[in-house]
Order: structure tokens, then sequence, then C-alpha cells
């Protein structure tokens, strides 16, 4: 009987709770025993473990967050750190660790996977779509539905005040939640981190709306993109509108996984699954091009997920 380790480090993301239960029900149909490591690396550290049986994993396919939590842990990303983590797998006669996270994840359990010689096994889960070797993440089409849900309601104030709203979504580093929700609620402007921004770029394309008899706007920005607070303000005093910022915050990593972020960490396991009982360790699974696929995990860390740039050209089009 092997006996597997998951874990679900940094930040959480719709759907985590889908791939631990398929993980956990899949590999004990096929004779492992599953330990899950609570609190993130931190359960490593502090040997915070549970055993999860396909009972244990009951009734959590429909809900936000990860029924293993999660924590910020430096110690981890120390050298004493990573040594007592690998030590706590083999004591716990780990054979493979399942992580289920994003690239900052994935670059750790790099580190671990050295150190321990165990192999590591990544399920991609966050909300920003930034892992490179995959498609779409877990989590990314429910985060995308709950902004688009709450900006098509702020369209409706936007519309009845003739307003501009400026719609602050999450991601720090990467613009695809934007770029995606952007196109999803018909935004007149899209900011990504990638491209920054040129306050007279946005006006000029404002005030154009505006002699077409647009009386209102929506910006969707992605909070790395820098103050959006500072932005409206710029935006008012150039145009002499009314603007308005929402930030949608930390809603967007909560509620209940869509059917597709519950469909896609269900295939995400079963191919993680297979991986760890082909014993190939050191790899993350993704979606390629339609299909479940997997690629190295030093591949996938070492190298920078493209931003369409027929993704960017078609939000141009539209929002004319």
């Amino acid at each position: 009987m092997k006996t597997i380790g998951i874990i679900t480090p940094g930040g959480d993301a719709p759907g985590m709770n889908a791939a631990i239960r398929a993980v956990v029900r899949i590999a004990h149909s096929r004779n492992c025993k599953i330990l899950g490591f609570e609190k993130g690396w931190y359960g490593l550290l502090t040997e915070s473990k549970k055993h999860l049986t396909p009972r244990a994993v009951g009734g959590i396919v429909q809900s936000g967050g990860t029924m293993l939590h999660t924590l910020r842990c430096l110690p981890f990303k120390t050298k004493e750190g990573i040594e007592k983590a690998a030590n706590t797998l083999k004591s716990n006669n780990i054979e493979a660790l399942i992580v289920i996270g994003g690239d900052g994840s994935f670059r750790g359990a790099t580190e671990l996977g050295t150190k321990s010689g165990i192999q590591m096994i990544g399920i991609p889960a966050t909300i920003d779509n930034d892992v490179f070797g995959t498609d779409e993440t877990i989590g990314f089409d429910t985060a995308a539905n709950t902004a688009i849900g709450a900006i098509d309601k702020i369209r409706d104030t936007a519309i009845s005040h003739e307003r501009i709203f400026v719609v602050e979504v999450m991601g720090r580093k990467r613009g695809f939640l934007a770029l995606h929700v952007g196109i999803g609620v018909g935004a007149e402007v899209i900011l990504i981190p990638e491209q920054g921004y040129d306050i007279k770029k946005i006006v000029q394309v404002l005030n154009t709306n505006s002699k077409k008899g647009k009386q209102t706007a929506i910006i969707v920005a992605a909070e790395g993109v820098g103050d959006t607070g500072e932005l409206a303000k710029e935006i008012a005093k150039h145009t002499g509108s009314e603007v308005r910022l929402s930030i949608l915050g930390y809603a967007q990593r909560g509620g209940s996984p869509s059917g597709r972020s519950r469909l896609l960490a269900s295939l995400f396991a079963e191919k993680a699954v297979d991986l760890m009982c082909n014993a190939q360790g050191n790899y993350i699974v993704g979606l390629t091009n339609g299909k479940i696929a997997s690629i190295p995990m030093n591949q996938s860390i070492g190298a920078q997920k493209s931003i369409d740039p027929n993704m960017i050209q078609l939000a141009k089009q539209l929002s004319i």
C-alpha cells in the first residue's frame, strides 16, 4: 500500500476541496493510504496531519476554500525548514506529495522534492490562472463568474447615474482574470499589469465614447496596475464625470466552485494519481488544447505564461 500526502499551500481557490476529494477517492480506489497535511507547509514543519478516507471528504465538493486550511509559512523558505519538511515526509513514509496550488507552491515543492528525493506532483489551483503548462487553473472560472456577476450589478448603477466605474479585480502580477472578466462584462477599458496604462489614452477613449452617446463606462483594472483610487481621481479630473471605485477583493477567492472548476479538479486529480502510480514525479498536470496533460514541474516554474494578444485585440474591438 502506497502512502501519499496532500497539501494546499498558498492562496485558496474555489475547487480545491473538489480536488482533495477527487484525489482521495481515486487514490483510495487504487489501494493508497492518504495523509492530508494541514495549514500548508506549516503542517509539514509541525506534523499537523489527518488521515483522509472517502468518507472524510464527503460533502465538500461544493465548498469553497480548502478543508486542509492554509497559512503563510516563512520558516519553510529556510534551509532548516526544507530539511524539517523533508524529514516529516520520510518519517511518515510518504512516497509522493500532491501539491494543490499555484506557481509559488510549485517552487516550494521543487525544492522539497530535490531535498527529500520524494516525487512531487502539482495540481494547479489559483484564480490568477498564471501557471505555465495549463490553459486553465482550478478556480479561475469561478472567480471570473463571481467578478462578472458583481460588475453586472455595478453596471446597472452606472447606467442609472451616468457614472464611470473603475472596478478593481485580483491580479497583482498578471492580468488573465482582468482580461477575461473585462471581455465578459463589456468593459470600455481593461487594464492589466503586463501593459500598464497611459491616463491620456484612457481619457481619450472615454471622451470618444461620450461623443458617440455613451454616458457611462466600466473600467476593469487588475490590482497590479497601481493605485486604482488615484486612477479614479485622475479620470474624474480629466473628464469632468462622476467616477466611482469598487474593489471586489477577496470575494473573488471564495464561494461555491462552478461546475467547470469542479470538473477540472476531478480531471486534474485523476491525472495526478495516474502520474503517482506510474512513479512519474516532479510534474504538474494541466489542460492543453482541451486535453489533460502534464509537464515537468521545473519547466512550469521556469517559464512565464503569456497573455494571448488576440484576447487583447478582441477586447479593443468590442469596446467601441
